[in-house]
């Protein structure tokens, strides 16, 4: 079972920056991929950005150049640096992490976390 838990929303101005940070129950290194998903209302849930065990990353193209994701295996956290907000972006961050079974893959959600840009 893994737990994760998001920190780091909250209301910033348009063009402004915010950090989100997501710990880990379990070592990362366990854990084959983490990401950053959102919620807008109404809206269904869409991946912002991830990152393998390799260090490999993806972006959504709205993300791409503004977010970084990172891991940090010694604080068993992944981090989303955000720069250059829109008022679009408001929504509910979810951090995920896929962990590979034998029977399969698992997929585990933390709460969520509200970012809001507005002025």
């Amino acid at each position: 079972q893994v737990q994760l838990v998001e920190s780091g929303g909250g209301l910033v101005q348009p063009g402004g920056s915010l950090r989100l940070s997501c710990a880990s129950s379990v070592d990362i290194k366990s854990i084959y991929q983490l990401g950053w998903y959102r919620q807008g209302p109404g809206n269904v849930r869409r991946p912002v950005a991830t990152i393998r065990n390799t260090g490999g990353t993806d972006y959504a193209k709205s993300a791409e150049g503004r977010f970084t994701i990172t891991r940090d295996n010694a604080k068993n956290t992944v981090n989303l640096q955000k720069n250059s907000l829109k008022p679009e972006g408001t929504a509910v961050y979810f951090c995920n992490g896929g962990v590979n079974y034998t029977s399969g893959r698992k997929n585990y959600w933390g709460q969520g976390t509200q970012v809001t840009v507005s002025q």
